[in-house]
């Protein structure tokens, strides 16, 4: 596992351990987390713990050329309960990805000093929120790092039922539209499975990330090993 220094450097990806933890320590200014989702990787740690880095060896992701949305959520959207904005509120997003009480968990990866550097992403225009409200109000959203073919999403919030996931189905029509190769949700969870998210191996995620043509076929859309 590699110490980072004050040098801006990650090792190749191919050297993270089997969990995926790649580096530790360097911190989080824009230049470092530029560097890190440019090739592959991304910060995710507890507050009473060093910065550690990651790459795991499967990336949980969505690719939105051949995204199905489900009968269930094609009803919800038509009921125009919710109405979705994107870069409208960064800050309210991200503190509303920091303060949601999740089961299980007990307190946040996202810590003050975790949002003010993607704070920074954003006054920049490489990180991007998406707002769902009701009634004025925001009652969901998420937000993530935006690399211009790939869309790394970091985290999402709802206050009400459902607003996560039309934050979720709104981003991935947008990112259909524009030509995106993926939407990047990192890691395996229940909840992005039953959303449509699989996995696929590091090394055909680096190939997508740096940019070279994948075609995910309909009948090939769970693994690719």
């Amino acid at each position: 596992m590699y110490f980072l220094s004050k040098e801006l450097y990650f090792p190749p990806v191919d050297e993270a351990s089997y969990e995926g933890i790649l580096a530790i320590g360097g911190d989080l200014s824009v230049e470092r987390l530029l560097l890190a989702y440019r090739n592959g990787i991304f910060p995710w740690f507890n507050e009473d713990e060093p910065v550690l880095w990651w790459s795991p060896p499967e990336r949980m992701v969505v690719a939105p050329s051949i995204y199905k949305v489900s009968k269930s959520m094609r009803n919800l959207l038509n009921q125009n309960k919710f109405r979705v904005t994107f870069n409208q509120n960064f800050h309210e997003v991200i503190l509303g990805c920091q303060q949601i009480e999740r089961p299980g968990q007990d307190g946040t990866w996202l810590s003050d000093d975790f949002i003010a550097s993607y704070t920074q992403l954003y006054e920049i225009g490489i990180a991007k929120s998406v707002e769902v409200w009701q009634n004025n109000e925001l009652v969901g959203g998420l937000y993530g790092v935006d690399l211009g073919h790939v869309f790394c999403g970091e985290s999402m919030f709802s206050k009400v039922p459902n607003a996560s996931k039309i934050a979720f189905v709104t981003l991935i029509k947008h990112l259909k539209e524009k030509n995106y190769k993926l939407l990047d949700c990192q890691v395996h969870n229940d909840h992005l499975e039953k959303l449509g998210a699989f996995e696929i191996s590091r090394a055909t995620f680096m190939k997508v990330l740096h940019s070279e043509i994948i075609t995910f076929a309909s009948n090939n859309l769970q693994r690719d090993h």
